[in-house]
């Protein structure tokens, strides 16, 4: 485990390959207590862990920018951010933590982007 964190990290935190990550992805529920944020993501994480996903959700009610910078720290392959703005255009946005690439994806394409 040292030897990969060693090999595999950069400022911000671990960057965990995606074959030994604790969890494949993270999902973070930008507006806690929100009833369509908090439906959305009880929903996702349900999908994606009946597929054999290994989800690390985080449903704690603190500030974006520190649920971005755990996520970070923590290295988790992909991170799925769901937010109100988000959901009224249908979109979650997922970001690849390797290469930090964010993009996208119609809500309904979620599940296939993890279980294709």
């Amino acid at each position: 485990m040292g030897g990969i964190i060693e090999a595999s990290h950069d400022a911000a935190g671990i960057i965990w390959p995606e074959p030994v990550a604790p969890f494949r992805v993270g999902l973070i529920n930008l507006k806690v207590g929100d009833a369509d944020t908090d439906a959305a993501c009880e929903k996702l994480y349900k999908a994606l862990e009946a597929k054999g996903v290994d989800v690390l959700y985080d449903d704690r009610d603190d500030r974006p920018g520190a649920k971005f910078a755990v996520m970070d720290l923590i290295g988790l392959p992909w991170q799925v951010i769901i937010g109100p703005r988000g959901l009224k255009e249908g979109v979650a946005e997922v970001k690849n933590r390797k290469t930090g690439v964010r993009s996208n994806v119609p809500l309904d394409g979620i599940l296939a982007h993890f279980t294709a």
